[in-house]
């Protein structure tokens, strides 16, 4: 019997686990990003509302924290096993939260994103409907 099948597997799932390891660590540092990017859309600014005064603070954490600790991903919202998107509800309305790879310049895709030298990720939060 072969013995290549399983290599081919054991390398895409370590590069699975490397992709899904660095997207928790960006989220479980969601106020400390480091190079990467935490991004919201103008939708979402809206429902927040003015973040200098407590009110819209306070609302932006919470948010943060809802993204920061989700933990139910399963086979329709986390496909390819990367925790890079999730769904969660907040205030009246559904928010979506994504992850993307670019190049370390925020010019292009990665080239690969297991490796954080090349690699910025920006975790994108989003209304529903903005999607």
């Amino acid at each position: 019997m072969a013995q290549d099948h399983p290599a081919k597997f054991d390398s895409a799932t370590t590069r699975k686990t490397k992709i899904r390891d660095l997207n928790d660590t960006l989220r479980g540092n969601i106020t400390r990003p480091g190079h990467n990017r935490i991004v919201m859309t103008a939708g979402v600014a809206a429902l927040i509302g003015d973040v200098s005064l407590f009110r819209g603070f306070r609302k932006r954490a919470e948010l943060l924290r809802l993204v920061r600790d989700f933990d139910t991903f399963d086979g329709d919202n986390d496909p390819h096993g990367e925790h890079d998107f999730g769904i969660v509800p907040f205030e009246d309305a559904t928010l979506y939260w994504k992850i993307d790879y670019y190049d370390r310049a925020l010019s292009f895709g990665s080239d690969d994103p297991t490796d954080p030298a090349v690699t910025t990720r920006v975790l994108t939060i989003l209304l529903a409907e903005e999607y």
